[in-house]
């Protein structure tokens, strides 16, 4: 069976031009136990962005019909030597239908079902899927299905890895993101305290209103103080952040440090011995992150990505994972999008330059069939 269909491909060249483009591509037949999707839907998400603007120079870039090309200033270029001259496909997750299958059993008893998955190339009308990383949708459709996997499983990792810590609360720089709504609703279910930091009063309210405790804003002139209390409250020396750049980080340390020295028994000049962890999961900000090393000597700072954590906690923690993913797909784990655009319009000027912000609530939802 010979399948045709639309996939959106990313170049760039050694000389720092970026061209994303939609070609026509034949896909092959699946086998063993691979599915082949008709993708119905597939979320924009900050992972996908690396691939997609990078650092370019998307306002005086070329646009036309399906296609965009621009330049990547010379820093970000010489980053992105690994990638140069190979044109790469684009899309973390999505969801459709499964037209065809391999002749495995996890594949053939896809078959006809709505599934989530995570093909790497979900920007387009048919993906080549793994059966073992599709999600069965059962009722539930596309839009619903289509952000099910990268959000939802990194909000329960960031709880599962917390519990594997002995951690009781956490914190999360990013509160009001669609991802931040998620761990505040997990939070609650699985009591464990969350410290949750804000740019703007509306986004306050929001977690305030998911029944969120600790909400601060980092726009006001008391943050650092609003900070220090809540992690007093919640003891959340533990914490996630998908900035990266500058120095949030750096105040989440410096909040936690005041809390750990107040509750010591004794002065020492090195600062307590607190442990205080911080992972850095994104890069919102490609500046430099940037430490003032004030907070004792208990402190580290590291990555963390969904896919390494889900090869080391193995697949029967990932299945329970996945299973509560989709036994609450419409309430603790719902996403909610700005737009809904086609493969077309995704490469417009309009489009490119206000998903690129990655502002918070107004992801985009890709529609490859229109």
């Amino acid at each position: 069976m010979t399948t045709t269909g639309k996939q959106l491909f990313t170049t760039l060249e050694a000389n720092g031009t970026l061209t994303v483009a939609i070609e026509d591509v034949t896909f092959p037949d699946p086998t063993g136990n691979q599915v082949l999707v008709r993708m119905e839907a597939a979320p924009i998400n900050p992972s996908d962005l690396a691939i997609l603007v990078g650092g370019a120079d998307m306002e005086n870039a070329e646009y036309s019909s399906g296609k965009y090309v621009a330049q990547m200033p010379e820093g970000a270029n010489a980053a992105s030597t690994a990638r140069h001259d190979m044109k790469l496909p684009a899309g973390n997750e999505g969801a459709g239908i499964v037209v065809a299958a391999g002749d495995g059993e996890a594949a053939q008893a896809l078959m006809g079902q709505r599934v989530s998955c995570v093909p790497g190339n979900a920007y387009s009308q048919y993906c080549i899927a793994d059966a073992a990383m599709c999600l069965p949708l059962g009722d539930h459709t596309a839009e619903e299905g289509a952000s099910a996997f990268v959000n939802p499983m990194t909000a329960l990792g960031f709880v599962e890895n917390a519990k594997a810590d002995g951690q009781s609360a956490i914190l999360h720089t990013v509160g009001a993101s669609n991802l931040g709504q998620m761990l505040t609703r997990i939070c609650q279910e699985d009591d464990i305290g969350l410290v949750n930091i804000v740019r703007k009063d509306d986004q306050v309210e929001l977690l305030k209103k998911l029944g969120a405790a600790h909400v601060v804003n980092s726009s006001k002139d008391d943050f650092m103080a609003q900070l220090t209390e809540a992690v007093r409250q919640t003891g959340a020396f533990y914490g996630f952040d998908p900035v990266g750049g500058g120095k949030l980080v750096d105040t989440a340390f410096r909040a936690m440090e005041r809390v750990a020295v107040e509750q010591m028994d004794d002065y020492s000049r090195y600062g307590s011995n607190q442990q205080k962890r911080m992972f850095i999961y994104g890069r919102l900000d490609t500046s430099p992150t940037l430490l003032t090393p004030s907070y004792g000597f208990g402190w580290t700072l590291s990555g963390w990505l969904l896919f390494p954590f889900l090869q080391s906690v193995g697949q029967e923690v990932m299945g329970r994972m996945r299973q509560r993913v989709r036994d609450n797909l419409t309430t603790t784990f719902a996403s909610h999008y700005k737009a809904h655009v086609t493969l077309e319009e995704m490469l417009t000027k309009d489009a490119v330059m206000d998903y690129r912000e990655m502002r918070t609530g107004e992801k985009y939802l890709v529609t490859p069939w229109g």
